[in-house]
């Protein structure tokens, strides 16, 4: 049995196959009739059950809610979790984000490393381990959900209908194996404006910016009404603090748009906040004395650049997973109101409950509510676990890299089930591009993880 030639022969098949479903654009959408999470992503599952089922699987379909290919015998199922969903792509690529162009032996694209890249890399080394005819106890399930960008409504409603595996890994982290990912809060700043302006200072009308709680904003704008110029403020601002900023005035309208970086939300400081910025710089002009000011005055003393939510009360850390991680996603501020929506990675040793009391006490006396939306647990896993182990063996004999397992602050679909873990797909030492510009996976990786996979299934199966 060799695997590793196998998908060497399959080698043109895969980068094929990883290219077409680069192309079809799956970012969640307004729900239609028969498709939960809209029509793009329903087209993206259609493809995959379809290619899964040339390649020879039997699929199922779970009321287009997510669905799986299989193959094998045996009582007991292996499982590789994947998702078709991708975040929006943002702006300023180099190459188109939905055309898989190979560019300096890259495929470029949303969606290359996070998460269809590997789901393709999945399905290969299942054909791999199939074609081989090699001797298993168990069968090997490959399940595909639809939002795990958003909600993961589609992995609760395919686990209510399908039993879980009974081990499984997700290739949608990093490598080498990974034994624990922090909990995931997602909550909103609240408050309402009742005292608006009480003087003639600037008056900020709205802030606009982001997408998703989980992404770092690249953009963020505000409207503000002023009797005199910004400009040279702006200016001597951006000079001093080397960021991007750019306005717009008519009359005593101005428009102040506010350009950062786009990263992961659990590694912000590999981005650059677009709103945090953007409100840092209002702070430091003459704002209209009110709600809104107070708003943008406890925003700046109480996150500010903070990646680590320290200001804010909830500057939490650990030994097994290290600081909690603290970044905002979206704003959305208008005259009567302002909702802030922030999305935190907390420490496995720590309760979503402790972070939220500690921003509580931090935020006594500023009218600012907390409202939570959403709430994952930490999981953590023991490095001598069966799963653990026999993953790091296939790691390093692929690799060499004698490293220990790690912990992360994604959160990953592993934490869906029991016995389950991220691995892979990034090496050590690559750069983090999920949810970024120019997104891509290098094609000598998407073999290597394949090859990786096949090993690592096999191992689980047989």
């Amino acid at each position: 049995m060799n695997l590793e030639q196998k998908i060497e022969e399959m080698r043109d098949e895969i980068i094929k196959s990883t290219q077409e479903i680069i192309k079809l654009k799956s970012v969640k959408d307004a729900p239609k009739e028969g498709m939960p999470f809209g029509k793009d992503i329903h087209q993206c599952f259609m493809h995959a059950l379809d290619l899964s089922q040339k390649l020879g699987f039997k699929t199922k379909n779970i009321d287009n809610y997510g669905g799986h290919a299989e193959f094998g015998d045996g009582e007991e199922v292996v499982g590789i979790l994947v998702h078709l969903d991708v975040v929006p792509e943002g702006d300023n690529w180099t190459y188109p984000p939905y055309a898989g162009e190979i560019h300096d032996g890259k495929i470029f694209g949303r969606g290359t490393i996070d998460d269809k890249g590997p789901a393709i890399a999945g399905l290969y080394a299942m054909k791999a381990i199939k074609e081989s005819g090699a001797k298993l106890s168990k069968k090997i399930r490959i399940i595909f959900g639809l939002d795990e960008e958003s909600g993961w409504e589609s992995l609760k409603y395919y686990l209510s209908k399908e039993k879980a595996p009974n081990i499984a890994f997700t290739p949608d982290a990093e490598f080498p194996a990974i034994h624990g990912e922090k909990g995931i809060l997602v909550f909103d700043l609240v408050k309402e404006f009742n005292s608006k302006y009480t003087d003639n200072g600037i008056k900020v009308l709205k802030i606009k910016g982001g997408n998703r709680p989980n992404m770092v904003p690249d953009y963020c704008e505000a409207y503000v009404v002023s009797k005199n110029s910004l400009k040279r403020n702006l200016e001597a601002y951006v000079k001093e603090n080397k960021v991007k900023l750019e306005i717009e005035e008519n009359g005593d309208k101005t428009i102040i748009k506010s350009y950062g970086v786009s990263a992961h939300g659990s590694l912000p400081e590999k981005g650059q906040n677009a709103i945090s910025q953007l409100i840092l710089f209002l702070n430091s002009l003459d704002l209209a004395e009110g709600d809104i000011s107070d708003f943008i005055k406890v925003y700046c003393e109480k996150i500010g650049m903070d990646f680590y939510g320290k200001s804010i009360g909830c500057g939490f850390t650990d030994e097994p997973s290290g600081n909690l991680i603290f970044n905002v996603g979206i704003i959305d501020l208008n005259e009567n109101s302002v909702k802030t929506t922030i999305n935190i990675r907390y420490p496995v040793t720590y309760t979503h409950r402790q972070v939220c009391e500690g921003m509580k006490k931090a935020l006594e006396n500023t009218s600012v509510r907390i409202v939570v939306t959403e709430n994952m647990d930490p999981i953590y896993l023991p490095k001598d676990h069966e799963v653990i182990q026999k993953l790091m063996e296939v790691y390093r004999e692929f690799t060499g890299d004698d490293s220990e397992p790690i912990t992360i602050g994604g959160g990953t679909y592993a934490r869906s089930m029991e016995n389950a873990v991220a691995f892979g797909p990034l090496f050590p030492g690559q750069p983090e591009l999920a949810h970024q510009k120019d997104e891509f996976i290098a094609v000598e990786d998407l073999i290597k993880i394949t090859k990786i996979y096949a090993k690592a299934l096999y191992e689980l199966a047989k």
